[in-house]
């Protein structure tokens, strides 16, 4: 277990999940239900709506379906990082907790019930067919960097798969110039 990669990965859960718990409530307490307020004309508006389904408004009946995956997805990471050496991979899993967590938070605690809420959406982006909140900012951001580590073949513990087809091969005899990957100090 690397102490450093599981405090990196709760305090970006926890800045993730407030900064997406206070947006709402500023959001909720300043703009009525279906309004609009303009932030960069139509390019970037505030647009306050519900959503009782997954990313584009999909599956609307299964609402309580999404509140038990998410439910999984946090337990999963929180056990899980234990394992997490990586201050990459713990910003990616701190930015995955820190949304499903804020999501998550809307489906127990908002109307219309328990397990059942409508998820707080007020980004709007012009010619951007979806509305939605700091909470899939940060899964998205996360699923990004998720493609930037992979492709980058490093691994939980920071370490680089070098046995990958995609990792960089050097002439026989040459040897690397770049500096190690690990980004944690031995032993943790």
């Amino acid at each position: 277990m690397s102490p450093r990669a599981l405090v990196l990965l709760a305090g970006v859960a926890v800045v993730a999940f407030g900064l997406d718990q206070l947006s709402k409530y500023l959001v909720t307490t300043h703009i009525g239900l279906n309004e609009s307020v303009p932030v960069l004309g139509e390019f970037l508006q505030l647009h306050y709506v519900t959503n009782s389904g997954a990313a584009f408004s999909l599956g609307t009946g299964f609402t309580w379906v999404y509140s038990i995956v998410a439910a999984l997805v946090i337990v999963f990471i929180v056990w899980f990082s234990r394992r997490i050496r990586s201050l990459g991979w713990a910003t990616m899993f701190g930015l995955v907790l820190g949304g499903a967590v804020g999501n998550v938070t809307d489906r127990l605690t908002r109307p219309p019930g328990f397990g059942v809420g409508h998820v707080v959406d007020f980004i709007q982006v012009y010619a951007f067919p979806a509305i939605f909140n700091v909470a899939d900012i940060a899964v998205s951001s996360a699923m990004g960097l998720f493609l930037l580590l992979t492709l980058r073949n490093i691994r939980l513990d920071g370490t680089r798969d070098k046995s990958s087809a995609y990792a960089t091969k050097l002439p026989a005899g040459e040897k690397s110039s770049a500096a190690p990957l690990h980004d944690h100090p031995a032993g943790d």
